[in-house]
């Protein structure tokens, strides 16, 4: 039997909680059970793949090719469950499947509403594809009261109903601030954001506070009292140290005791030797790295959450702590990159769309190049390298991209057809941007004798991508001459996967996002691979 708990969040924003229901998913697998989560997202974007990354973050990329919230990227790391396209929805694709539908005449002439038949949508999309998990978590994004949450929260309402209380529980996230010149924390925004969910129809059978301190016992049972839940179900979210912590901080607190309570199971204690492993090595590393990150969207670092937390992970496999330098690209473009990049350990530039800011990161390329320092370059960040190699080592001035305009040498260029799952896909340049780029997983093929080869140890990957414009082979024979091989490329042979030039003591781009399919408890073995270069890079300065 299946059960559903869906998380709510309330007070204010960003109280984290995709970190929450990712730790509460590991508690739960900690003691054996299998989960899924899912994530309900009220904004209208069909998905967040057109949206600023300023504005919502990164790009979480599934295998089965989703643009979806980066908070997917949580479940994955702390579960290590491959989310799917099913994991994911926005009110934008809830509307735009029923619109579709009344349109082909499905719904036989009836007036469509939001009740029921916005709600019905969104009820057949948190039960779809269920298969032999024990526990659903569903996360709605957003917090309680926006107006724009309202069916969603009314889909769950519902649901709730439907399923019984033996199916069913909802947790509601909120935040307890502490007043400095009261000397206490106050329950009263916890108080009024269970009233606001109350006023939807929703009794929350759990709260989860965020707070800065221990809670008192007294508040505790003030919260149960105004709120009508049991005290033990009033549970500590404390702020920790490490992300990694909160798996273990949860169950310290009794979160999974509870949740266990409210369907009426009894499993024994989790097992979170795991977590305990991995907390060990980010809290007493041998040593330190720094990393310099030369992106274009580093005023707001939830842009690179995935591509942080694999650089730790990358700190773990080597136990070593990673300290990230991060670094505007644009700086290098008025700027002398010395004075930024001296004595980092490794340089990775990341991906990113459009032309600002890319001089920058080819004049970062040319740095660890040139000084030999590792460098690690990823999707948009491979091809600068491969355009800073053929202008600077292959002599080839005009070198390019067309994504940001005519070039006389396109050392990169627009795709315009491949294949995928053996179907040819297509583009035209002014086609519709959502949802037309390589997505999802692809096969690459390894080069043998490659360092790509030996990293990976083997000779076929699936990696994910998330871009429109590929490396031009008609340059391949130009770059090999002067140092730079293309060591995997997808098994037609047509599309160039990775870089690397041998002669360097780690020189690596990717046209694929390796961060996406990192963890904790599994590094990703580039990352592995690239921190373990910084480390012997650190040793020679």
């Amino acid at each position: 039997m299946t059960r559903f708990i869906f998380i709510t969040g309330g007070v204010v924003s960003s109280l984290g909680k995709g970190l929450a229901s990712a730790a509460l998913g590991a508690v739960l697998q900690a003691r054996g059970f299998k989960v899924r989560l899912r994530k309900l997202d009220p904004y209208i974007n069909v998905d967040p793949g057109t949206m600023s990354p300023y504005q919502h973050g990164e790009v979480f990329v599934t295998d089965d090719g989703a643009e979806s919230d980066l908070d997917l990227g949580h479940y994955e790391r702390f579960t290590g469950v491959h989310a799917r396209q099913s994991d994911n929805v926005t009110t934008g694709r809830i509307y735009s499947d029923v619109i579709a539908r009344e349109r082909r005449g499905d719904y036989l002439g009836a007036t469509i509403q939001v009740i029921p038949h916005i709600t019905d949508a969104i009820k057949t999309f948190v039960l779809a594809n269920v298969e032999d998990e024990d526990f659903i978590l569903c996360e709605i994004g957003g917090t309680v009261g926006d107006i724009e949450g309202l069916p969603f929260f009314e889909a769950i309402r519902q649901l709730g109903n439907e399923l019984g209380r033996d199916r069913s529980m909802f947790i509601h996230l909120t935040l307890l601030p502490y007043i400095p010149t009261a000397g206490e924390l106050k329950t009263k925004p916890t108080q009024h954001s269970v009233k606001e969910l109350r006023g939807v129809g929703i009794q929350p059978d759990l709260l989860l506070c965020r707070a800065d301190r221990i809670i008192p016992e007294g508040e505790k049972k003030k919260i149960a009292l105004f709120c009508n839940v049991r005290p033990e179900a009033v549970v500590s979210a404390l702020d920790v140290d490490s992300i990694y912590k909160v798996p273990i901080s949860y169950h310290e607190q009794g979160l999974d005791e509870q949740v266990c309570r409210h369907f009426g199971i009894e499993t024994p204690k989790p097992n979170l030797e795991r977590w305990e492993k991995i907390l060990e090595r980010v809290i007493k590393p041998e040593g330190e790295v720094t990393i310099a990150i030369v992106g274009k969207y580093t005023g707001l670092l939830d842009a690179y959450k995935s591509l942080a937390e694999a650089l730790t992970h990358g700190g773990i496999a080597n136990n070593v702590r990673v300290i990230l330098n991060w670094i505007d690209s644009e700086v290098f473009e008025r700027e002398d990159t010395v004075s930024h990049l001296d004595g980092v350990n490794g340089i990775l530039v990341p991906g990113g769309f459009g032309e600002r800011g890319v001089e920058g990161k080819i004049a970062a390329a040319t740095f660890a190049r040139e000084r030999e320092v590792p460098y690690f370059g990823i999707c948009l960040g491979m091809q600068m390298a491969v355009v800073e190699a053929a202008r600077n080592l292959a002599g080839i001035k005009g070198a390019g991209s067309t994504e940001f305009g005519p070039c006389d040498e396109p050392i990169v260029g627009l795709l315009t057809e491949w294949q995928k799952d053996g179907k040819k896909e297509t583009r035209d340049e002014n086609g519709d941007k959502g949802g037309t780029m390589r997505l999802g997983a692809y096969e690459a093929r390894l080069q043998d004798n490659s360092r790509i080869r030996q990293i990976y140890n083997t000779d076929t990957i699936f990696e994910r991508h998330r871009h429109r414009y590929e490396v031009n082979l008609a340059y391949e024979s130009q770059l090999a001459k002067h140092g730079m091989v293309f060591s995997a490329r997808s098994p037609d042979g047509i599309l160039p996967e990775i870089v690397e030039i041998p002669d360097h003591p780690w020189f690596i781009g990717v046209q694929f996002h390796p961060e996406l399919k990192s963890k904790p408890f599994d590094p990703h073995p580039l990352f592995g691979s690239f921190i373990e270069a910084a480390v012997t890079q650190s040793r020679l300065v």
